[in-house]
């Protein structure tokens, strides 16, 4: 019975002997694997969409503009401009009549309300030199645009039922920047010099036609990503 439980115990040693390896050096390196991808190619395919609006000022006035936008990679975004601007002639005087207490523009014919429709290209600059919560761009846009006339002797609302369009073509070059490092929110500021040339002109001062309705913009811009 001894031999036997000697044998047995030979046995277990030679066995724990043989599954322990003999070289003891440890590794302790940890690797963590996630259970599930961070960012699923879903997510991915969401957040090429952008929309939002903007704020614009430019030397005619304010303005409001809406966009859509597509990023074709991690440097080129493809986007869709709407927006609506008054246009003023730079010969333009304002003077006050203390009579009425207005405020009046002597010898003006016509009002003009600017609605471009413009296809842009963004291209952004310094990737791989800037962090992700500065990202400037410069862009090139192109697209057909409305102006819409109405008479300056009748009160602006009254008047837009007696305006007249007229249709051209234009674009822009501008550059920009978006803020912030949260990738579903849209902030940026964009300067731009907007080409609307309409050749026959339209009368905006007595004896005088306006022919060109572009000129330089500011733009704050709000907006989405999904």
């Amino acid at each position: 019975m001894k031999n036997l439980i000697y044998r047995i115990l030979i046995l277990l040693f030679v066995c724990v002997s043989i599954s322990v390896p003999q070289n003891f050096k440890t590794d302790s390196t940890i690797i963590f694997q996630p259970t599930k991808p961070l960012l699923t190619e879903h997510q991915l395919e969401i957040l090429r969409n952008t929309s939002g609006f903007d704020l614009i000022i430019s030397t005619n006035g304010f303005g409001l503009g809406f966009f859509y936008g597509y990023n074709f990679s991690e440097k080129i975004t493809g986007k869709v401009n709407l927006s609506i601007s008054e246009s003023k002639d730079e010969k333009e005087v304002e003077v006050y009549n203390p009579w009425t207490g207005e405020i009046i523009v002597p010898f003006k014919v016509n009002r003009f309300l600017v609605f471009p429709l413009f296809f842009a290209l963004e291209y952004r600059l310094f990737k791989d030199e800037i962090m992700d919560n500065f990202k400037p761009y410069i862009s090139i846009a192109a697209g057909p645009s409305l102006i819409y006339s109405t008479p300056y002797n009748i009160e602006f609302f009254s008047s837009l039922k007696h305006g007249k369009a007229y249709y051209t073509a234009g674009g822009y070059i501008g550059m920009g920047a978006y803020f912030g490092s949260e990738t579903k929110s849209i902030l940026g500021v964009n300067v731009r010099y907007y080409i609307i040339p309409y050749n026959k002109g339209i009368e905006s001062l007595l004896f005088v036609k306006k022919k060109e309705f572009g000129g330089f913009s500011i733009s704050l811009s709000f907006g989405t990503a999904w």
